[in-house]
């Protein structure tokens, strides 16, 4: 995991090729280190936590759908698939565009579905053979499910985008007035119309620790937007849709189906969960406020309980790189 040198996916990440085309999870080499590097502070957790009143409101919204299964056994990854891409839309995407209640929810049962048949095309010999796989039904039901979550994804780049435009738009706009009628130059965050009154910035520049949300650091579609629509930037728009499909699946799924491990471990240990609930009581005093940053801090039960869940019933179990060169395991082979 940690080799510089051993970065080529295997070969069963071709089939992911469609879906993520040269997103991270299937590139290598220098395309992979480059937009690594562009991408891993988009995550930086200043970042996050400005995300808190997304987490807290999304996560109100599926705890309420999920009264209706009171004293009933049912499937609680279904809820988990919905919410995770709901929290990964308003935030880390940006994508706050009206949308059906169960949008979230329909683009997750279509990777559920996609990952069967890609899947299958692992295990069954002769579904690796793309003239083989293409003159089969999975293929028409591949193409299809593509096609739902392709729509969600580029809807959310698309409407990043033209606010982005929009809101170079009135920089420039701003600018000119300000020009024509003889003021004062305007300071950079005084510049109304872009970010909440902040204009151009280097958002790596002056890192400070107690910065939260816009301020400095960008979030992950719009600094990918951003970086598309510079001038001499090698990073496209395709590439930009490569990496929020990417990002879409890894960060939905593996969340959805820790989270969906966790809540099924509580169910099955009643006493752990007593005292969890001990915990959050001790915590909120049993109030109804908001939860922040600092509070998920003191959920030291809470945690060892994810951390153990992850252990046992880890969300992505294996992984598979090609060796192009010898490896050595410890000292003797």
């Amino acid at each position: 995991l940690s080799s510089h040198v051993h970065l080529e996916k295997s070969v069963e990440y071709k089939f992911f090729q469609p879906w993520f085309g040269n997103g991270l999870l299937i590139s290598y080499g220098d395309i992979w280190k480059n937009h690594r590097k562009m991408i891993a502070p988009t995550f930086h957790m200043n970042i996050l936590k400005s995300f808190f009143p997304s987490f807290n409101e999304i996560s109100r919204k599926v705890c309420k759908k999920m009264e209706r299964e009171k004293g009933k056994s049912f499937d609680c990854h279904e809820y988990m698939s919905g919410v995770t891409v709901d929290i990964l839309l308003e935030t880390v995407m940006g994508y706050k565009e009206p949308r059906t209640e169960d949008s979230g929810f329909e683009y997750a049962l279509a990777v559920m579905k996609m990952c069967s048949i890609l899947h299958q095309r692992s295990y069954k010999p002769w579904l690796r053979f793309d003239s083989v796989f293409k003159n089969t039904k999975f293929s028409t039901e591949h193409d299809k499910l593509l096609s739902i979550i392709h729509d969600l994804t580029n809807k959310a780049v698309d409407s990043r985008k033209k606010d982005h435009l929009q809101k170079k738009f009135d920089v420039v706009e701003t600018k000119t007035s300000v020009i024509q009628e003889e003021k004062p130059a305007v300071k950079k965050e005084t510049i109304q119309g872009y970010n909440n009154g902040t204009a151009v910035r280097d958002d790596l520049d002056e890192n400070d620790e107690n910065d939260v949300g816009e301020k400095k650091r960008l979030a992950f579609l719009d600094a990918l937007t951003e970086a598309a629509l510079q001038e001499g930037v090698n990073f496209t728009e395709q590439e930009v849709r490569d990496q929020v499909s990417t990002i879409m699946f890894e960060g939905h799924d593996t969340t959805a189906a820790g989270s969906s491990f966790v809540l099924c471990m509580l169910g099955v240990h009643q006493n752990i969960q007593e005292k969890v609930v001990q915990e959050l009581d001790e915590i909120f005093q049993k109030s109804d406020r908001p939860v922040t940053y600092q509070d998920t801090l003191e959920m030291k039960l809470l945690e060892r309980v994810i951390m153990e869940t992850l252990r046992m019933y880890p969300p992505v179990p294996i992984i598979a790189r090609k060796v192009n060169e010898d490896v050595k395991l410890g000292e003797n082979f």
